[in-house]
């Protein structure tokens, strides 16, 4: 007998009841990726200006050929090119503003294209659509992404291990502070750069199974719904509302100021992305600098989301 038997317990086993429990679970979106273009045997992809280096960082470590293009103001994509056999089409839906129509259209239009749905956990994948999901974006995880398609790579994955991931997520729970483990969360951001593509581990998988995803999609909607009845007047952006709304996109042309005012009040607000700012794509670095995805998920209540709005009506 070589399993162990006895001694201390370890985490119990919670509810296996997972939203995509029937998709391929993998330990990072960014592998979701990796997962494709092996299966796929894409040629070249083409990405949006738009976007994370970590997709660019993902095709130039496993040798994938790509190509940028440039996106419209409702974050639609601005392509015009007939793509070859083996060219993708990757587009992200920001926000979670395109619709499953929308995708669909594009399927039509170009039949190659992969969706990343990582800001838009809680819309369903178009069938015959390979469309990415990260987990990290939306819940309290060390790890985790979801992978929809039809192409399985015939290649042997083992399964990751979360166990040393922890510490950002326990200290603030703890503790309520995210400053005191910010390095903590940076040093776990920065070690899936050149993480393996793996199966999700068996502790995502666990607090995966145990969300009550159904509050969680009401509280985000009702938090965007709050955000957008308050802020719609002076927002740029024409915003469709979302299922289970990632965050709440606020374009206004001083961005950068209210976002530090909003970091003087221990309001923490990313630049989505900062690598596009130096990109030479106008319109890319215009939103990087000045939409604020402002937290709506579903930590909070409407008094700490009317103390986000006090402050941006104080800059506007």
């Amino acid at each position: 007998m070589t399993k162990e038997i006895g001694g201390y317990l370890e985490l119990e086993q919670l509810v296996s009841n997972e939203y995509y429990k029937k998709l391929i679970a993998l330990n990072t979106a960014r592998n979701a990726l990796v997962y494709i273009l092996k299966a796929r045997n894409v040629g070249k992809l083409h990405i949006p200006c738009f976007l994370c280096d970590s997709v660019s960082g993902v095709c130039e470590r496993e040798g994938f050929t790509f190509e940028y293009y440039s996106i419209d103001k409702t974050f639609h994509p601005i392509f015009d090119k007939e793509l070859a056999e083996k060219e993708y089409l990757y587009i992200v839906n920001y926000y979670g503003q395109l619709s499953n129509d929308d995708i669909i259209k594009y399927k039509k239009k170009y039949s190659n294209i992969i969706v990343d749905n990582v800001q838009a956990f809680f819309q369903e994948p178009v069938i015959g659509v390979d469309t990415i999901y990260s987990c990290r974006k939306f819940f309290g995880v060390p790890d985790g992404a979801y992978l929809a398609t039809d192409c399985i790579l015939d290649e042997e994955l083992q399964t990751d291990i979360s166990a040393n991931r922890l510490k950002h997520l326990l200290g603030r729970f703890e503790c309520g502070s995210a400053s005191d483990y910010y390095s903590a969360f940076k040093e776990n951001d920065a070690s899936f750069l050149n993480l393996d593509l793996m199966y999700m581990s068996k502790l995502t998988h666990n607090i995966l199974g145990a969300i009550d995803y159904e509050k969680v999609m009401k509280k985000r909607e009702d938090n965007f719904n709050y955000m957008h009845s308050r802020l719609k007047d002076k927002n740029i952006l024409n915003l469709k509302i979302p299922s289970g709304p990632y965050a709440y996109p606020f374009y206004c042309k001083n961005g950068k100021e209210v976002r530090k005012k909003l970091l003087k009040n221990n309001i923490y607000v990313p630049t989505l992305w900062p690598n596009v700012l130096q990109s030479g794509d106008s319109l890319a670095a215009d939103y990087a600098e000045n939409i604020l995805p402002l937290p709506i998920d579903q930590r909070y209540i409407e008094q700490e989301l009317h103390e986000i709005i006090n402050i941006i009506m104080e800059e506007n």
